[in-house]
């Protein structure tokens, strides 16, 4: 808990939080420790859809995942590889995306080529939704075949 409180207070001191991606909600654009990405402090009532905030979850944790939609002073957030919503009040907005190294390139955010990556991988979502349920469908189906039950 010690180190989430010090990204707040660091982003606060330095302006900038500059760190290695962790997890996988974030692919296909992001890969776990292989690309930084660069967070700066942002205008409340200021993100828009497709902007990607870091915020803090209620358990604490930090997380980096894409706007897909703005309700009032909430943002409906999901990562670019979660079928998940989640409703985000401003309060726990910290920093938002505003540049990021992938595959040692730098990008920012106002690049047409990430506009457009952003649109599109949000504008698939409910054919990755169909492919996902599809996929977990084939699973159960295999299982129930082969006599497993999953854990």
């Amino acid at each position: 808990m010690t180190e989430q409180l010090n990204l707040e207070a660091l982003l606060r001191r330095d302006g900038v939080l500059v760190y290695k991606t962790r997890g996988v909600s974030m692919r296909p654009l992001f890969k776990e420790n292989r690309d930084l990405v660069t967070i700066r402090p942002c205008q409340r009532g200021g993100l828009k859809k497709y902007d990607v905030p870091l915020y803090r979850r209620r358990d604490g944790r930090f997380t980096l995942h894409r706007i897909i939609g703005v309700q009032n002073d909430t943002y409906v957030i999901r990562g670019d590889n979660t079928f998940a919503k989640e409703y985000v009040p401003e309060s726990q907005i910290v920093g938002v995306l505003t540049e990021f190294q992938r595959k040692g390139k730098k990008h920012t955010v106002d690049e047409s080529g990430y506009r457009a990556y952003a649109r599109f991988w949000n504008a698939v979502y409910p054919v990755r939704l169909v492919l996902h349920k599809v996929r977990r469908l084939g699973g159960k189906i295999k299982r129930a075949i082969k006599g497993e039950q999953k854990p």
